[in-house]
């Protein structure tokens, strides 16, 4: 049995597949759009037009490093506004082209940085979550790594939630819930264990609708069937979202955040019985 801890350890794994890895061997085509035409570019955030399946999408993820120097470029997967808002941008225009918006989530959270607080964090976070939870088109996020705080909600706020077996989603990273719950971040196994953070446990709750399975150990690039494996799930997803009117889709969006909502407030609830 993989604890919860383990599986944490495993999805910051530095040898797991980043986002354009899913994207490179998913997709054909990909084309890929910079900038938020606001301030400037932010490379925490891949995002592009591609095709999936003989079907135009729009794909937006996020990326972390292989190597020091490309982490402390990208800053760990953590987006900036400027990355969060050339995600709006992208999403706004599937949405006026009648695309898909596939998402990859991967970030430990939003970069906490002093100027990404200055140019305005929360408000990026805030507005992606609810343009996302709007839109008129077909929307899937596949949690490919580490899903921390509202940096993963702002790109996961659609209809369809894939999540490798050993990702993770939570509120904040264990050692943060374990340093306010205990005041001591070293308890952040125990942590793990409580904030239900996994997919099998995010699956029970009904935040995840779909497990992929990964190989002993993890995923790695050397275990490319897996590609294959969320290939399939997107197709199927795609398959059934596009049956469903935009209006439906809005609608039956809103009550699966409502339900996200509650499902995570339910670790919070039961540490004030401890």
């Amino acid at each position: 049995m993989i604890s919860a801890a383990e599986r944490v350890l495993m999805a910051r794994a530095p040898e797991r597949p980043v986002a354009s890895d899913y994207i490179e061997n998913i997709l054909d085509g990909f084309i890929p759009l910079a900038g938020d035409r606001l301030h400037g570019e932010d490379k925490s955030i891949l995002a592009g037009i591609g095709s999936l399946d003989g079907i135009p999408v729009t794909v937006i993820g996020q990326l972390k490093g292989r190597t020091i120097e490309e982490n402390i470029e990208r800053r760990f997967g953590m987006a900036s506004p400027e990355g969060y808002r050339k995600a709006q941008r992208l999403m706004k225009q599937a949405e006026k082209f009648h695309r898909p918006v596939i998402t990859f989530v991967d970030t430990p959270g939003a970069y906490p940085g002093i100027e990404a607080e200055a140019g305005g964090q929360g408000e990026a976070i805030a507005r992606s979550i609810a343009l996302m939870s709007r839109l008129k088109t077909p929307c899937i996020s596949v949690f490919i790594g580490e899903g921390g705080s509202g940096g993963a909600l702002a790109l996961a706020a659609g209809d369809r939630i894939i999540m490798l077996e050993n990702s993770i989603f939570s509120i904040l990273s264990p050692e943060g819930f374990a340093s306010i719950l205990w005041k001591d971040s070293s308890r952040w196994e125990e942590a793990a264990e409580t904030m239900k953070l996994t997919a099998s446990d995010l699956k029970e709750l009904g935040v995840c609708d779909v497990i992929v399975p990964e190989p002993a150990g993890g995923v790695t690039l050397e275990t490319p069937k897996v590609f294959g494996k969320v290939r399939e799930e997107l197709i199927k997803a795609l398959t059934e979202l596009s049956g469903i009117s935009p209006e439906k889709l809005v609608e039956k969006r809103y009550r699966r955040l409502r339900m996200i909502d509650r499902a995570a407030k339910r670790p919070s609830e039961e540490k004030k019985d401890m």
